[in-house]
């Protein structure tokens, strides 16, 4: 498997740290995979290697960056059950239960969609990085829905350039404890890492943080929640969860996010990724792929009902 090379301009009116502008560009690898070639000299700027992760960009600056092929991994695929949406020779489309981590982790070294993805198909060991085979974008734990893994590296890099050129449509389903100030709306709210709670994430002063752009709907009005459709135009970590509580009205049974006090009794937070409107591989045409909502947010709705 041939080393992967990436080239990427530097266009922002304000400096920003070489790794966190490399998280934009190669949202696939975790920050502390790409720190890692930065420190192993895989990235240049300018042609000349960069000198540390926190290292300052400047407008106009190019990052040239040298992915080593992926080493053998020692995941080891287990046993457990997928529900395939669409499959063809370049990518699975999975609709991923709550509960399911996406990737082995601190705390997570089984029992992850990785796993049983390698358990469905080990040829895809090793696509996309050692730790992540196929993956190109990520799901919460406790959020359910549709997510896409590329079968072989041709088709990961095409999807790849899908997501991070926003060519992506992704559409949420979201119940949420009171109403947002409007029915409808645009929610542009950076988002950063949290400086006093370094697991979680935070909306951030403006300057700060990264571009986080949300659109909503309202679906459905009950006495005291509302069902909202989302669209994503970026994709940050815990971004809708993030921009709810930013409108006011925070997801049910979003344990970090949310209140303290439930609303209603739910093991998960309401919030499922229903929908995606993608360009696959080899074709000029968007298809549609859509994730019924399970039957425990049904079964809230039907009580709100």
């Amino acid at each position: 498997m041939p080393e992967q090379r990436e080239v990427f301009e530097f266009h922002k009116d304000q400096e920003e740290r070489l790794d966190l502008f490399l998280v934009e560009c190669l949202p696939e690898f975790s920050r502390s995979r790409l720190q890692s070639l930065i420190k192993d000299g895989s990235v240049l700027i300018n042609g000349m290697p960069a000198k540390k992760s926190g290292q300052k960009l400047e407008s106009g600056s190019q990052v040239d960056v040298h992915i080593p092929p992926p080493v053998p991994t020692e995941l080891v695929g287990e046993d457990i059950p997928l529900d395939i949406i669409f499959e063809n020779d370049d990518l699975l489309v999975v609709n991923k239960p709550a509960g399911m981590v996406v990737h082995p982790s601190a705390g997570h070294d089984t029992g992850t969609l990785v796993h049983a993805v390698l358990g469905y198909d080990p040829e895809m060991e090793g696509i996309g990085g050692e730790e992540r085979p196929g993956l190109v974008h990520r799901l919460d734990k406790e959020t359910s829905g549709l997510i896409l893994l590329a079968k072989n590296d041709r088709a990961h890099r095409w999807l790849q350039d899908q997501f991070r050129f926003r060519k992506v449509e992704k559409t949420y389903l979201a119940l949420v404890d009171g109403a947002p100030p409007t029915p409808s709306g645009r929610v542009e709210a950076p988002v950063g890492r949290d400086p006093s709670h370094r697991k979680k994430m935070a909306i951030m002063p403006p300057g700060k943080g990264r571009e986080a752009v949300s659109e909503y709907l309202t679906l459905e009005v009950f006495k005291e929640h509302t069902l909202l459709e989302f669209h994503p135009h970026t994709g940050r970590t815990h971004q809708i969860r993030l921009h709810c509580m930013f409108l006011g009205c925070p997801i049910v049974g979003d344990k970090i996010y949310g209140h303290r006090k439930q609303s209603i009794e739910l093991d998960r937070h309401f919030l499922h990724a229903a929908k995606l409107k993608i360009i696959l591989p080899s074709e000029k045409d968007a298809q549609t792929f859509e994730a019924p909502l399970p039957d425990e947010l049904h079964a809230i709705l039907d009580s709100l009902r």
